[in-house]
């Protein structure tokens, strides 16, 4: 048996490139390979299985892929569970999933029902419990009414008195010498003074229901953290080697800025964010990567090229567009098609209204009308040529009289 050499292995990598293997692919295998002391036989028997399987994977010219697609992702889609999944311990800290968190990716809702993201952090905050808290109490949205254990409002004075609890500012880095410097505003023409654990604001205001919106309004006031992030929970990494934080809502153009987050790993639930932020090629790996978990998690196999199909439809013009009337499919060219998914009436009225032309190009129109679509052997027209085919046939005949009369001569009848 005679071990591979470098020398052999990239000869043998040029015969799958030049049999029409992507390069990417080739790379891969010269990386993986690399290190393996393989013999020149088993070699041979990897290669070919690879050529075989790539083959295998390929396409058939005409297939029905998008219907394929459709089907694959749709029936294990309506087996799905309508069940919302918890973090355990944390109440209310609740991600959409299953089918409501399907139809979100798929409509390309503006907003998700439950934005969320996954915080990955760099070193040194990543390695221990107490870094990646400083990291945390930096991003977490705190509130006045999360620190304070009243605001009162003073009838007598016209003042609002905010009672502070010392523990909870310690425990969130908060410093309450800062607090009054960020509530100035709303001390309007008047003061606002630090006594003890306690904010004294004297707005200047004596009218009641201005005093209680004011109040109101100091109660929402974001003394520290991003804007967004209403909550964050430190946790350890799928494989235990580092701290992430995962957090509910989202505002990933804040997060990358803070110090100790890793922009190159962190991401957010929310499709329309990310394209905003890193582009079309970014969203469409977020679409991907979100239908696959939700059908993973819901025990469903789905192939990965139907959700590439999914991911590439919905963004090909450089855009997000939903599969819906008022996306893809409100914006296909056949008036039939349109009309075969929703608002029949008015969408025959309109292309009668601006004399569209129905040029019967695609499937639905085709089925529509009544005659073969475009599709698998449908797509295939066969050409007769009738002169060419008679000069065949007198030919055969021509062949055949002759073949008859050498017969005879060579059997003379007795």
């Amino acid at each position: 048996m005679v071990k591979i050499t470098q020398k052999y292995l990239e000869e043998k990598l040029n015969v799958l490139a030049e049999d029409d293997l992507p390069l990417d692919l080739i790379d891969k295998i010269r990386n993986k390979l690399i290190g393996e002391e393989l013999e020149e036989e088993q070699l041979e028997y990897l290669l070919n299985k690879i050529y075989i399987n790539f083959n295998n994977a390929g396409v058939e010219t005409s297939e029905p892929v998008g219907t394929v697609a459709a089907q694959s992702i749709g029936e294990p889609g309506t087996q799905m569970t309508l069940r919302t999944f918890h973090y355990a311990g944390v109440e209310e800290f609740s991600v959409t999933q299953g089918l409501p968190r399907l139809i979100e990716i798929v409509d390309a809702r503006r907003f998700p029902s439950t934005p969320m993201m996954e915080i990955y952090l760099e070193k040194p905050y990543n390695e221990s419990e107490d870094k990646a808290i400083e990291v945390h109490n930096r991003i977490e949205q705190i509130r006045i009414e999360q620190i304070a254990s009243d605001v009162d409002l003073d009838f007598i004075d016209w003042k609002i008195v905010i009672h502070l609890i010392p523990d909870i500012c310690d425990k969130k880095s908060i410093d309450i010498d800062k607090i009054p410097e960020i509530l100035k505003r709303y001390k309007k023409k008047g003061t606002i003074v630090r006594e003890g654990n306690s904010i004294i604001i004297d707005p200047g205001i004596e009218d009641l229901q201005s005093l209680q919106k004011l109040r109101e309004k100091i109660l929402k006031k974001v003394v520290k953290g991003v804007r967004g992030i209403k909550r964050g929970l430190l946790t350890p990494s799928d494989n235990n080697k580092e701290w992430v934080i995962k957090t509910e809502g989202t505002n990933l153009p804040s997060i990358v800025q803070v110090e100790g987050v890793d922009a190159s790993r962190t991401v957010s639930n929310h499709i329309h964010e990310i394209e905003k932020l890193y582009g079309i090629e970014a969203a469409r790996g977020l679409i991907i990567r979100e239908a696959r978990k939700v059908l993973e998690q819901q025990g469903l196999d789905v192939d990965l090229r139907h959700l590439l199909i999914l991911s590439d439809l919905m963004t090909v013009d450089g855009g997000i567009q939903s599969i819906g009337r008022h996306g893809i499919s409100g914006s296909k060219s056949s008036v039939f098609a349109r009309a075969a998914f929703e608002v029949t009436v008015n969408q025959l009225l309109d292309a009668g209204l601006y004399g569209e032309e129905e040029r019967l190009l695609g499937i639905p129109e085709n089925v529509i009308v009544g005659q073969v679509c475009p599709i698998g052997s449908g797509r295939i027209n066969v050409m007769f040529d009738l002169d060419r085919n008679l000069e065949i046939l007198n030919q055969n005949k021509q062949s055949n009289i002759t073949e008859d009369i050498t017969e005879e001569n060579l059997n003379p009848q007795i």
